[in-house]
């Protein structure tokens, strides 16, 4: 694990904001409205749209706290979860994580330059460092992700969805100031063309 990675662990360890706790028996019937664009265990029909299912808890809560206060913006979610508390939120959270996430299918022409950047990174076309570190050291080899510190997990999401988080990193139109693993992301992003991450999206679509 490189510097990069340690140091961002260990600022998201000081600066991490505490949520309460999820409970996700109770999160069920609380994201039922989520079902309609997301699937109703979480498993989004739609490739628009962002799998829930088994995605990190502390990744999940955040996310929503970000989009409700108006940090992260997604037009489709504008005031759904204005009138939700942070136990609201968090139970959503844990019922979304401990449903099972499926998997989809790669490209097969796109399997092994997505798979040299997830799991190898990319170097810098000028100079031997400094390049792209792989995807793999924070979201693990099989794109599970590290949900105690945030990390998201990735196997089987949406290619398009994938490809347009990717963009809007590289591009800061997802960017909140003074957030450590956004700016992470943005810097990585910026490293990748349009074919790079049409690949590792792909790959990630598959992976499992």
């Amino acid at each position: 694990m490189n510097k990069l990675i340690v140091s961002l662990l260990l600022t998201l360890g000081i600066t991490g904001v505490a949520h309460a706790a999820g409970d996700a028996t109770a999160g069920q019937a609380k994201a039922a409205v989520c079902g309609a664009c997301h699937g109703p265990d979480g498993n989004s029909p739609a490739p628009n749209f962002p799998k829930l299912a088994g995605q990190g808890e502390r990744y999940l809560t955040k996310q929503m706290h970000d989009i409700k206060d108006g940090k992260r913006t997604v037009l489709e979610m504008t005031g759904l979860l204005t009138n939700l508390s942070d136990q609201d939120l968090a139970d959503i959270a844990a019922y979304f994580a401990s449903q099972k996430g499926s998997v989809g299918a790669a490209d097969p022409k796109l399997v092994e330059k997505g798979q040299a950047l997830f799991q190898g990174g990319k170097l810098a076309e000028d100079q031997p460092i400094g390049g792209m570190p792989a995807c793999k050291a924070c979201h693990i080899p099989d794109g599970g992700g590290l949900a105690a510190a945030g990390f998201p997990h990735l196997s089987g999401q949406h290619a398009q969805y994938t490809a347009k988080q990717l963009k809007d990193f590289r591009e800061k139109v997802r960017y909140i100031d003074g957030d450590a693993g956004n700016k992470m992301m943005g810097d990585i992003a910026a490293k990748l063309s349009d074919k790079d991450i049409d690949a590792v999206s792909s790959y990630i679509q598959g992976l499992h």
